[in-house]
């Protein structure tokens, strides 16, 4: 096979070309042909040589020195095992180490190689090299976790969602009631928060609540989970449809699960979710101690050692989901939350445009063409306004500063009658709102009149009981006020004999 390698190669054929010619495969052909360039001889020289010279030259037998040094090489790939795993650490630095502890040990490229079969002699799948704090791979079980009604007895289901790091596979494990995109996101906030930081990303399967749209080259996500890894400053990594390979790690994690989680609380009754999420809790600390089979470290030990400071930090507070929801703005320069029944204000000059409500939990944003306009702290109670005066024309702001405390302030300012009267005018309504006009148009006549004649006009109001805005304008039109109460004639009524005196009711 090597000398028609050599002899396709010297007729321009490529390595795909060679390998579909002999039947075997690309990786095979590139083998020999590192080989043929380590032999330090050209194809043409090399194409002379008999098939038994090419033999003796590729199929040297180990020595008794070739034994010694693969043996210092293999004890070396343990520790190379685990380097690979930190961030910014290569084959080539590692070979780089391992060629100054041994300067006549293999070359970079036969230092590749047997690592690569040491790794399949330790039956592993497919080699990925995780590096520390890269990934985080969640899933659910197939297999669901139940809680028990106490008032009904009635039997409910749980999903049993599964999140393990692929570097150190140290893995959080809950139970909630769905896979919808709220349990789903809330999972994946409580796993990073079990960690103590956040990886570079996470690796979720094709469910609705991370993927809306799957392909194999551009994924839709889901645009809520989107911002929650916008928050937490990392990025989604949908494993591929239909490639159970891609989270590998996690699968394995789930058939852990049921060994170390299912079985031990297969005989306990839970009667919410609380309870059996504390208990999960318990034997997770077990999970992630025990040690890998055949080695002398748990998934805990790499976890400290490799993945925690490698994580991102956590924000400095927990994701708040969003619902989105299209409104006019009011006429009163305020939109309609139906979902609350409250209203929130956006500036004046929105009026009558289309803006959309992003609300959460605590807050409420309006936006007008991808900027924001207004934010509010959420109102629950029912027929609201949230109303901020800056959003208000300025004749609105006036109004809406109307009340008591402002009118007898004001009012005080004139002078002790009109505060008085204008006391009274308030006290006499059923709701103090019902005069607010009256007060208005007594204080305002100040301007025309002068606060002394306005005064007056309120003192002479006061003495005849006569606490209306219409009394004090006919005293001031009448110039009334300028006559001294004192002075006025009493009103004596005559006598007549068909009117009763006193006496009478004696």
């Amino acid at each position: 096979m090597i000398k028609e390698i050599i002899r396709l190669k010297l007729s321009g054929c490529s390595n795909k070309r060679i390998s579909k010619i002999l039947s075997t495969s690309r990786t095979t052909v590139i083998k020999y042909l590192k080989q043929i360039e380590y032999s330090g001889l050209n194809l043409k020289e090399l194409y002379q040589l008999s098939n038994e010279q090419l033999y003796d030259l590729f199929t040297v037998e180990k020595t008794k020195d070739d034994t010694e040094r693969y043996s210092d090489l293999e004890a070396f790939f343990p520790y190379m095992d685990k380097e690979l795993k930190r961030i910014g650490v290569t084959r080539w630095n590692l070979w780089a180490e391992y060629h100054h502890k041994h300067p006549g040990g293999y070359s970079y490229s036969q230092f590749c190689h047997h690592y690569h079969q040491w790794t399949l002699h330790k039956q592993a799948y497919l080699n990925i090299e995780h590096k520390a704090g890269d990934k985080v791979f969640v899933d659910y079980a197939g297999q669901k976790l139940q809680i028990v009604d106490k008032q009904t007895g009635e039997i409910k289901q749980l999903e049993v969602f599964v999140a393990t790091l692929g570097c150190s596979q140290f893995t959080y494990v809950e139970a909630s009631e769905s896979q919808k995109l709220e349990n789903f996101i809330s999972s994946v906030e409580n796993a990073f928060w079990y960690f103590g930081g956040v990886p570079n990303a996470v690796v979720p399967d094709n469910l609705k609540s991370a993927v809306t749209k799957s392909n194999k080259y551009e994924p839709s996500i889901n645009e809520r989970f989107a911002e929650f890894a916008s928050h937490y400053n990392t990025t989604i990594l949908p494993a591929r449809s239909l490639k159970p390979k891609d989270k590998a790690l996690v699968e394995g994690a789930i058939r852990i699960a049921y060994q170390r989680i299912y079985a031990t609380l297969r005989n306990r009754i839970f009667y919410s979710i609380g309870e059996l999420n504390r208990a999960i809790k318990e034997l997770l600390d077990y999970y992630n101690s025990v040690l890998f089979k055949g080695k002398d470290h748990s998934r805990k030990d790499l976890f400290n050692e490799l993945d925690y400071p490698a994580l991102k930090p956590l924000p400095t507070s927990r994701f708040e989901l969003k619902t989105y929801k299209q409104a006019t703005v009011q006429k009163n320069c305020h939109v309609y939350l139906n979902q609350d029944k409250n209203y929130y204000s956006v500036p004046y000059q929105y009026i009558g445009k289309k803006v959309k409500l992003v609300y959460s939990k605590s807050t409420v944003e309006v936006y007008h063409q991808y900027k924001r306009i207004s934010l509010h702290k959420r109102s629950f109670k029912k027929y609201n306004y949230s109303t901020q005066k800056e959003h208000l024309p300025s004749h609105h702001r006036f109004i809406m500063e109307w009340n008591p405390e402002r009118f007898l302030c004001w009012a005080e300012g004139i002078g002790q009658s009109t505060k008085q009267l204008i006391q009274e005018i308030l006290d006499r309504k059923s709701h103090p709102e019902q005069g607010y006009k009256s007060c208005l148009g007594v204080l305002s006549m100040a301007k025309k009149v002068g606060k002394e004649r306005l005064n007056n006009a309120c003192k002479r109001a006061l003495y005849y009981k006569a606490h209306t805005y219409q009394s004090v304008r006919n005293i001031l039109e009448q110039n009334l006020d300028k006559e001294p109460i004192e002075k006025e004639i009493q009103i004596q009524i005559p006598y007549h004999e068909n009117i009763r005196g006193k006496h009478y009711y004696q």
